[in-house]
């Protein structure tokens, strides 16, 4: 499953690492992709996009739709 989540506090590529360090407890095999510019992350992921959002969350991220 492909998801597109827009992450408006994700500001420097030290975020970018964060976000998909919390990505990835939950789908080690993740693929991450993370634009600071547009706030966008793209992840390919066999996680829910409930477990996947609220990993991001507790790294304290806020997520909201595409």
């Amino acid at each position: 499953m492909k998801l597109h989540l827009k992450v408006p506090k994700m500001a420097c590529s030290a975020c970018v690492e964060s976000i998909t360090k919390a990505v990835k407890t939950v789908d080690p095999a993740a693929i991450v992709q993370a634009d600071t510019k547009t706030k966008l992350v793209q992840i390919e992921t066999q996680a829910t996009e409930t477990a996947i959002t609220q990993a991001i969350t507790a790294a304290g991220y806020t997520v909201t739709g595409d």
